[in-house]
């Protein structure tokens, strides 16, 4: 199929609009966390735009290096690049286009730090994920998944990273991102266990079995449920977000137990389904209590 064909929407959908949406919750509530009176309107918009493109721009890298596999796996066949729509020179275009134009965004218009740390977050997810980890080992969405939990990071050192530091109640949120992964993405990798496999990607359900898989799925859960307390407990949220992570946590536990004693692979997409809301719910959660902070002597 010409590329000539290709419309906007499937330039948009080559940028996975809707990870990148989650991307941009966790690193706008990354800005709101920082130690700030309020988040310059600026810096909202601009940061918001640079980060948004540098995922985009990573996303699109993805497109081309894994077109191959796309086109084996029902998830992912009818994408612009693994259909032809959009070839891979105007893809790669593309991604140029999104991630010098975020680079030259946050650096000039933000500060050197994020505009650094994005940088790396792109190269991360886009070649070293992309090109070689997730064909090099089971423990790809570990290793690799630590680009992806940066954003957080990203948007706190917008607002807070013009001394060039890096503050650490901003590594929490990363850590709790980086946590979250494995069960999410292994959630997802059960379910297409057959089709990894197909296209001899070595995702953990496939190198090492399903069964293995979902035992890891809890143990991750369970440290996550303690990961998504450290900000209460280090003194940087409140009760509202206590209550939230706790419950939220627990619901999560509750259905990695459930697809752990399941044989219905239909369990593992509605873990993975939940653990994006639990991503957006906790995020939004510390955003709430940070601008209400209710403690137990105000009770």
């Amino acid at each position: 199929m010409p590329s000539v064909t290709a419309t906007w929407r499937d330039y948009l959908e080559l940028t996975k609009p809707k990870v990148v949406l989650l991307i941009l919750l966790t690193a706008v509530v990354g800005m709101y966390m920082a130690p700030t009176d309020t988040v310059p309107l600026k810096v909202l918009i601009i940061a918001t735009i640079g980060i948004g493109f540098a995922a985009g721009g990573a996303a699109v890298v993805n497109h081309v290096v894994d077109q191959k596999i796309d086109a084996k796996m029902a998830r992912t066949f009818k994408r612009p690049v693994a259909t032809g729509k959009i070839n891979n020179t105007r893809a790669i275009l593309f991604a140029t286009f999104l991630s010098v134009t975020s680079m030259v965004l946050l650096f000039t218009f933000i500060n050197p730090l994020t505009a650094i740390l994005t940088f790396f977050g792109l190269v991360g997810y886009a070649f070293v994920y992309t090109m070689y980890l997730k064909r090099a080992t089971p423990q790809n969405i570990v290793i690799g998944g630590l680009s992806g939990a940066i954003p957080p990071l990203l948007g706190w050192a917008a607002v807070d990273g013009y001394g060039g530091e890096i503050h650490p109640h901003a590594l929490l949120l990363v850590l709790i991102v980086f946590v979250w992964t494995p069960p999410h993405f292994w959630a997802l990798a059960i379910f297409r266990r057959d089709e990894y496999a197909k296209a001899d990607i070595p995702m953990l359900p496939v190198t090492h079995g399903i069964e293995f898989t979902k035992l890891n799925i809890v143990l991750y859960t369970i440290l996550l449920l303690f990961a998504g307390l450290l900000p209460y407990l280090v003194g940087m949220s409140y009760l509202i977000y206590l209550v939230s992570s706790s419950i939220l946590g627990l619901i999560f536990l509750y259905y990695a137990i459930k697809l752990k004693y399941s044989e219905d692979r239909k369990i593992a997409m509605d873990t993975f389904k939940y653990s994006i809301y639990y991503l957006m719910l906790l995020f939004v959660a510390l955003l709430v209590d940070h601008y209400f902070p209710i403690t137990l002597a105000s009770l």
